[in-house]
């Protein structure tokens, strides 16, 4: 199987890939295409049917499996496919695991290092709240599989768990840079930062917004969960609580990027500025990626406001 990743410009492709998305357009001529994006285990790519009435081009639907034939071409910097045949690919034909984006790390050794971050935490309520959670079985399964996001950054299974570490990482050097830091409350606030992601974004190969997750957000459902879980606990201090489900509501840090309140505790401010780092940096790594052989500049990114450009060295 040719993977996505190593797709170059010119390249004849004749393989198996999920469809992840399908739309009818109309182009500027009043001609009818398809916009596709075709994704395996390395990332997706945007693809285009110019001609779906043709006798090569047979019915499938969003997260089919499907058979195509095409050519590579590169469009204002990027690679896309131009899809020649395509049929759904019947069941034995193809290995799910191809295709779902994975991360890059070991998805158990990153949680037995998340897992001895989080026990410093000395605070006994902080301390069973996070056993309650990180370790139960169910959700240590889930929190591992699921993605960070739909498509922005951590888009793939371990994606989740892989950002909430780095996050927890960056969190561990502000305590050592600055002391006063409540690392308790700041290491617990960045375990759970996220959580509600679980419910706010469906499971693999969909990894779509589910209904809770576009009319509540992973914020707000992140904050009841954690809500939940320190009222089960007997007398969990009222006060902690609220700073806790604080941190979670103020991390992205502006009313405008999603964020309920804005930071208005040090952990609370020091959480947003861990998250939108490991956001930020693993995008722009992303956006890199499989760039070789493309100039570069390689145009403007309306996510970082910027013409981005590769370094030298890169």
């Amino acid at each position: 199987m040719k993977f996505i990743d190593t797709f170059r410009e010119g390249d004849r492709i004749g393989d198996i890939y999920l469809c992840k998305y399908k739309q009818s357009a109309t182009a500027k001529n009043g001609k009818m295409y398809e916009n596709v994006i075709l994704q395996d285990r390395t990332g997706t790519i945007d693809a285009k049917i110019w001609d779906p009435g043709s006798g090569g081009i047979n019915e499938f639907d969003v997260l089919d499996y499907v058979d195509v034939i095409g050519e590579v071409t590169s469009f204002q910097g990027n690679l896309q496919l131009n899809i020649k045949r395509v049929r759904k690919a019947e069941e034995g034909e193809f290995q799910p695991a191809d295709y779902l984006p994975v991360s890059e790390k070991n998805v158990d050794e990153m949680y037995q290092e998340l897992m001895a971050l989080l026990g410093q935490v000395q605070n006994p309520y902080l301390k069973q709240l996070i056993r309650k959670y990180f370790e139960d079985e169910v959700f240590v399964r889930a929190f591992k599989q699921h993605s960070a996001a739909k498509t922005v950054h951590h888009s793939f299974v371990g994606g989740l768990l892989e950002h909430t570490l780095s996050v927890v990482k960056l969190c561990d050097y502000y305590v050592q840079q600055y002391p006063y830091l409540n690392r308790d409350l700041l290491f617990t606030a960045a375990a759970f930062h996220d959580v509600g992601k679980l419910k706010e974004i469906s499971n693999f190969p969909e990894n779509d917004y589910t209904d809770d997750g576009q009319l509540l957000g992973h914020i707000v459902m992140g904050c009841e969960l954690v809500g939940y879980g320190c009222r089960s606990i007997k007398g969990f201090p009222k006060k902690l609580a609220s700073e806790l489900q604080h941190c979670i509501l103020a991390h992205h840090g502006e009313l405008e990027f999603g964020s309920p309140k804005k930071p208005a505790l040090p952990e609370a401010l020091a959480l947003n500025l861990a998250d939108n780092t490991d956001a930020k940096l693993e995008t722009m790594k992303e956006l890199l990626k499989g760039t070789q052989g493309a100039p570069q500049w390689l145009g403007y990114n309306r996510l970082f406001e910027s013409n981005i450009r590769k370094s030298s060295e890169f």
